[in-house]
C-alpha cells in the first residue's frame, strides 16, 4: 500500500539524516541506515537507487525545511530595520534549533561540495530567504534608512556566515577562549552581536553637517 511505502521512504530518510549528520558521507553505511531505518538494504536502493541519491535528498530535506520555515515569516517590511532583525534573530534561532543543518553542510563542504551541485532543486531552495531579504533591504532603500549599494547575497552571506561560523567552530572555540559557547547566554550575545554588525553594514550613512569656512582672521597692521 501506499501509506506503508511513504512511511518507509520517510523512516529511511530520518535514519539516513541522522548517520550523514554523525558520520558524514563516506563514514556513513547503507547497511546501518536500513537497521535504523527497520529496512533493508535492497529497500533503500529500491527507493533511492544509490547511497549518493539518498545523500542528495537529505540535504535536499533540509534545506527545503529551512525553506518552508523562512516562508512562513510575517515581517512587516514597512519598519525594514524591525523586519531585519526579526530574521537575523530567526536565523540563528534555526540554526540552533537544528545542529543536523550545520553538522551536514560541514561534512558536505570537506566533500567540496561534489554532490549538492548535482541537485537540481538547491538553488530554487535558496529563493525565499533571498526574495524576503531582497523585499526588506529594497524598501529600506526607498526610506532611505539603508544604503543604496546593497547587494542581497552579500548582505545575506554576512548574516549567515557570523551564525555558521560560530555554530560550526563551537567546540573549538570553547576549547581556545576558554568558555562554553552554547551557553544560553552566550547565544543570546552573540545573537546582539550578529544583529549590530549587520544593521551596522547596511544602513545609510548620515549626511555629514556641511562645514562652514573658517572665519579669516584679520591681517596684522604693519
Amino acid at each position: 500500500p501506499r501509506r506503508d511505502a511513504d512511511q518507509t521512504r520517510a523512516r529511511i530518510l530520518r535514519a539516513a539524516r541522522n548517520q550523514f549528520m554523525r558520520h558524514g558521507y563516506s563514514g556513513a553505511r547503507v547497511e546501518r541506515i536500513s537497521r535504523l531505518a527497520r529496512s533493508s538494504d535492497r529497500m533503500i536502493y529500491y527507493y533511492f537507487a544509490s547511497k549518493e541519491s539518498l545523500y542528495i535528498e537529505v540535504l535536499e530535506s533540509v534545506y527545503t525545511e529551512l525553506g518552508s520555515a523562512e516562508s512562513q515569516l510575517a515581517l512587516d517590511v514597512g519598519h525594514p530595520e524591525k523586519a531585519l532583525r526579526i530574521l537575523i534573530g530567526f536565523t540563528w534561532a534555526y540554526y540552533l534549533a537544528h545542529p543536523e543543518f550545520v553538522a551536514l553542510l560541514s561534512n558536505e563542504n570537506l566533500q567540496r561540495g561534489r554532490h549538492i551541485t548535482k541537485s537540481l532543486r538547491v538553488k530554487q531552495l535558496s529563493r525565499p530567504v533571498l526574495d524576503i531579504l531582497g523585499r526588506i533591504l529594497g524598501e529600506g532603500q526607498r526610506q532611505k534608512v539603508f544604503r543604496a549599494d546593497l547587494d542581497v547575497k552579500k548582505v545575506y552571506l554576512s548574516m549567515a556566515a557570523l551564525g555558521y561560523f560560530y555554530l560550526s567552530n563551537r567546540y573549538t572555540l570553547s576549547s581556545f577562549l576558554g568558555e562554553d559557547l552554547m551557553q544560553r547566554e552566550q547565544c543570546d550575545a552573540w545573537q546582539e552581536e550578529i544583529t549590530r554588525i549587520v544593521l551596522a553594514s547596511v544602513r545609510a550613512e548620515p549626511v555629514a553637517a556641511k562645514r562652514l569656512p573658517a572665519p579669516r582672521k584679520a591681517a596684522l597692521a604693519a
